[in-house]
């Protein structure tokens, strides 16, 4: 696994995962990328890859103040976040491989899946090392170290995964829900 990274499984509850998925889907969506998207605290420029200045972005909600307190309190993040992008993904999407804005953001960016899991995969800025790692649903990704700034990570866009500890049956993705919450660094 890269060195840094941190999965864990059943972060959220059940229950408390599907009230997280309906108050997200309460707001606003965008539909300014392939997928749709959310922004608090800071809006992201896709255009520029760094914060938006100038572009306000809706504060953070209380669920994502409370997701951000909880990863606080549990020594994930070494403060509570002030930007969260919430991603929403359809069978057949992804993303491309990439690294949080290094000089956007501190060192720490945390994921949490909601409805539907998918396969994540990692490689070396070098090239050198490659792994994939399933994301379930309700999972907590933290990214810290060199699997926050040495790693690059992406979702293959497919509508199926491999099936898991190599398992020859694909697994369907349903509809994923991404919260990205991360630190803005300051300038």
């Amino acid at each position: 696994m890269p060195p840094g990274l941190h999965l864990v499984n059943d972060w959220l509850s059940p229950a408390d995962a599907q009230v997280l998925a309906e108050r997200i889907d309460a707001a606003d969506w965008s539909d300014q990328l392939k997928r749709r998207v959310q922004h608090y605290g800071h809006r992201y420029d896709y255009g520029r890859r760094g914060v938006a200045a100038g572009a306000p972005a809706p504060p953070l909600p209380g669920w994502a103040s409370d997701l951000g307190g909880r990863l606080h309190a549990e020594g994930h993040l070494g403060e509570p976040p002030d930007q969260v992008i919430v991603n929403e993904y359809r069978p057949g999407q992804g993303i491309s491989a990439h690294v949080d804005c290094v000089p956007c953001f501190g060192p720490v960016v945390a994921a949490v899946s909601l409805l539907s899991g998918c396969v994540m995969e990692f490689s070396e800025k070098d090239g050198e090392g490659r792994e994939a790692r399933r994301l379930e649903p309700r999972s907590l990704c933290v990214m810290t170290g060199p699997s926050r700034f040495a790693w690059r990570h992406a979702i293959p866009a497919r509508k199926t995964d491999p099936g898991p500890d190599g398992a020859p049956a694909r697994v369907a993705r349903g509809r994923r829900i991404s919260v990205t919450l991360r630190t803005v660094l300051k300038t």
